[in-house]
């Protein structure tokens, strides 16, 4: 199915993120339909473990059976713009199902939530804080969409 689920959690701080994750939301939305989901930051009094844990919860509370359940990890395969592309166009053209690409607070993700993943991405093997990572993720799949319409924004 042509769509994209984004689920990250907490909300943007830096109103430079939120400029950014909006420019890309909008030019990749002229591509698919977008569903953004932002799951609120665990209490910052929990220890880290379990912030981790109540914020996979309320990860795994918002997919859908069908989703194709992709986590962003700094551990995870690192593909190259056009191979993202390829991935992309696969996951569009997965009958009845949608993507749904997970990006985890400041700790991470849950366990709960990786065991759900088909796939987990890597944007780089450095680790980026959350809210770059959004940016990251949504300029690439920006270029992905941009590369599947064989449009000039890419350059090899």
């Amino acid at each position: 199915m042509r769509a994209l689920r984004l689920i990250w959690v907490g909300r943007l701080k830096e109103p430079f993120f939120r400029e950014a994750c909006d420019h890309y939301l909008h030019k990749l939305g002229r591509s698919c339909p977008l569903k953004e989901v932002v799951v609120k930051d665990a209490p910052a009094k929990l220890p880290e473990p379990d912030r981790v844990a109540h914020e996979g919860r309320e990860i795994v509370r918002r997919l859908e059976p069908k989703d194709i359940v992709i986590c962003l990890d700094e551990r995870g395969i690192r593909p190259t713009s056009r191979e993202l592309a390829k991935l992309l166009g696969n996951w569009w053209e997965s009958p009845g199902r949608t993507a749904a690409l997970c990006i985890g607070g400041p700790f991470g993700l849950s366990a709960e939530v990786k065991a759900r993943a088909e796939i987990t991405l890597s944007l780089s093997p450095l680790t980026l804080p959350h809210d770059l990572a959004r940016v990251v993720l949504l300029e690439q799949l920006y270029r992905a969409a941009s590369i599947l319409a064989g449009s000039p924004y890419h350059h090899d």
